[in-house]
């Protein structure tokens, strides 16, 4: 009565507390202002807008703790006991000699149900306050103690009659928890989870009492266990408490060896264990939970088309059978289409899986089509959860790791994929994971081509490779053999003293080359390179030839090979030692930007790209024929029908010459090139 009575008066004084302040105090107090309007406010009653300019007032002076205690008591006017309560702990923070801030804080701490936190504030203040404060909160204390104690004795007693009584050891934990005995009540919490184990907000209490007790890898495992638990309250509540990043693989294990039984849970890190690759240790999760909850159809199916997908039908048929048995139809309708049996033609009840999934299916094509590629994954892994036979998702998640440059895990579920009943997903999915598998097999072939015609050299120009790549596991780098061919049909220009217009050799060597890392890669190689002209004086027939260097290739927007119309930049930068260039290191640098068009029905689909090119080449030797810039259009086209990598390309370009030191010809030329590029790897 007498708290309710002090705190009624004070209120009704700060309507007429406003301080008479001087023009200069004004002028130099930024909190003033909203200070000023609070006041008058209050003397309104209109509460709601003087807490509004009491945060205002907040705002400008942070530090000063009166503000603070004015707006709690204006949150008390307003039935906001919690509120209130932030308040004036945030006030104490700032003075702590302000005990009477202390006071409040612990009054309502004991009014918002925070017992614990209200018992030692109440036990610091009359430790440290001064004569009145100190009363007051000794008091308050021995009101919140004695009760705690005796209950602790009392629940204690009655544990010595009867170990097993689950209500003594919860409430002896509650109780414990109150009055700081953190070990104590985690023992008790501990002790009544184990008597029942299906009340998961008890994990809940537990992890609480872990984390504050320091226990931090003890109080993840409780938390995480809860939060993937059945009882949605206790799953929120362990949520709140839980770090917000994604638990690893050994935070899953810790919580399975507190809750083993906690299906939910092992079936998440089941999954996880896939999306890292990690088949087997999958597979034992999975296989864990179809023994011990024989009813988790989602499980089964899993697990069966694991077996499926490593040619283990003896294993996988008995699962899948049983999801045809289950009350889950939609999901043995999923396993009856991938097992090319008749489907049911009865009517199925809408389920709450059924909606997760249609609602994540939404968000993950609208996130895939805005390019929202993260959130794309997210929404398609919750899909493929609540319907992990759905082949459609399977190839989505496949393109979506791919174009996040996460091949490993694409070519997983392309290959899933090319297993659907629906032809047309598993020719898609079976062409990309055709391009795909050869950069994860133990020997990678690739072969690619580049034909064109020079009008400044009016020669027909030709390069291209043959090169074995040799993969050691997840070693970086990759040994390989290749065959280079560069040549060209005119072959030489003048007559006294002839220029050769390319290397018109077959270049073999032997290197090794780093994997591509976000377009990056790096190389080098030895080997030899051997004319197929026996006319030219100034070389033998073999020459040895030593190259290396790094390479990077970007491409941005709506590339070629896409389906959508847009804009698009493409970047391809080369660093190069070829030895027989006189040691030399050569940089290129080719740029292009422009716009795909989409395909044309009336021409066979015809997919069209204009472009801007910028080039540009140097050398360290500054050699006049390796230092130069070019720029001008292009397009290139190609038909759907045509290899993924025939492109078609036009350009005419004007140059010049950065370097005429030698150049027997004009520093400025004018270029137009066609020919094609091709490639493609076994």
């Amino acid at each position: 009565m007498g708290k309710q009575f002090f705190r009624g008066v004070l209120l009704a004084g700060l309507a007429c507390a406003l301080p008479t302040a001087s023009a200069a105090g004004a002028a130099t107090d930024p909190a003033y202002a909203p200070l000023e309007k609070a006041y008058e406010q209050l003397r309104r009653r209109d509460y709601d807008a003087a807490i509004a300019s009491f945060r205002q007032a907040i705002a400008a002076a942070p530090a000063r703790a009166a503000i603070r205690k004015d707006l709690a008591y204006t949150l008390l006017k307003t039935g906001e006991p919690e509120a209130a309560r932030d308040e004036f702990a945030e006030a104490w923070r700032l003075d702590s000699a302000d005990h009477h801030a202390g006071l409040e804080y612990a009054f309502l701490c004991y009014e918002t149900r925070r017992q614990r936190q209200a018992r030692l504030v109440f036990d610091r203040i009359r430790k440290g306050g001064d004569a009145a404060a100190r009363a007051t909160a000794g008091q308050a204390f021995e009101n919140i103690d004695r009760p705690l104690e005796e209950g602790i004795a009392r629940w204690t007693r009655a544990l010595e009659a009867d170990r097993a009584n689950f209500s003594a050891h919860h409430e002896l934990a509650t109780l414990a928890e109150q009055r700081n005995a953190l070990e104590l009540a985690a023992a008790h919490y501990e002790q009544a989870w184990r008597l029942k184990p299906q009340q998961r907000s008890l994990l809940v209490d537990l992890g609480r009492v872990w984390k504050e007790l320091g226990l931090e890898a003890k109080s993840r495992a409780a938390l995480l266990a809860a939060s993937r638990g059945a009882e949605p309250r206790a799953a929120e509540e362990a949520r709140e408490l839980l770090s917000p990043r994604y638990p690893y693989v050994y935070e899953f294990r810790q919580a399975l060896e507190l809750d083993p039984g906690n299906v939910e849970l092992r079936r998440e890190l089941a999954y996880l264990l896939l999306e890292m690759n990690r088949k087997e240790e999958a597979e034992q999760e999975f296989r864990k939970i179809t023994g011990e909850a024989p009813g988790d159809a989602l499980s089964a199916a899993q697990l069966g088309f694991l077996l499926l997908n490593r040619n283990d039908a003896t294993g996988a048929m008995p699962l899948l059978e049983r999801v045809l048995k289950s009350a889950d139809e939609e999901l043995a309708d999923r396993v009856r289409s991938a097992l090319r049996l008749p489907r049911t033609l009865r009517r199925r009840p809408d389920t709450q899986r059924r909606q997760v999934s249609e609602e994540a299916r939404l968000l993950a094509e609208s996130s895939y089509r805005a390019g929202y590629l993260k959130d794309a994954l997210k929404y398609l892994t919750v899909v493929h959860e609540t319907d992990p036979v759905d082949f459609s998702v399977m190839l989505k998640l496949g393109w979506t790791y791919n174009m996040l440059h996460q091949d490993e895990q694409a070519v997983r579920w392309f290959n899933l994929a090319r297993r659907s009943p629906d032809a047309a997903v598993a020719a898609e999915a079976q062409r990309a994971w055709d391009n795909l598998r050869p950069q994860f097999g133990r020997l990678r072939t690739t072969v690619w081509l580049l034909p064109f015609y020079s009008s400044r050299w009016r020669d027909l120009f030709s390069y291209g490779q043959i090169k074995t790549e040799i993969r050691l596991g997840r070693m970086p780098l990759r040994p390989y053999l290749s065959m280079r061919f560069v040549g060209d049909t005119r072959q030489t220009i003048g007559q006294v003293n002839p220029q050769y217009l390319s290397e018109s050799s077959f270049i073999f060597g032997v290197g090794v080359a780093t994997a591509a890392r976000g377009g990056l890669m790096g190389w080098a190689e030895a080997g030899s390179a051997v004319s197929y002209l026996g006319g030219r004086r100034e070389v033998t027939r073999a020459t040895p030839d030593y190259r290396g260097g790094v390479s990077f290739a970007k491409g941005f927007g709506r590339l070629l090979g896409g389906e959508s119309a847009g804009a698009f930049f493409e970047t391809h930068e080369d660093g190069v030692f070829v030895s027989r260039f006189r040691n030399s290191i050569l940089l290129y640098t080719q740029n292009r930007f422009g716009y795909t068009f989409a395909p044309a029905p009336g021409l066979g689909g015809l997919r069209v790209q204009i472009g801007w090119n910028a080039n540009a080449t140097a050398d360290l030797k500054r050699q006049y024929w390796a230092n130069f810039v070019e720029t001008g259009p292009g397009v290139r086209f190609r038909w759907p029908r045509m290899p993924a990598a025939l492109v078609f390309a036009v350009d005419a370009l004007r140059g010049a010459h950065t370097i005429n030191l030698g150049n027997p010809r004009r520093p400025n030329y004018f270029d137009v090139r066609a020919g094609f590029w091709y490639a493609f790897t076994r």
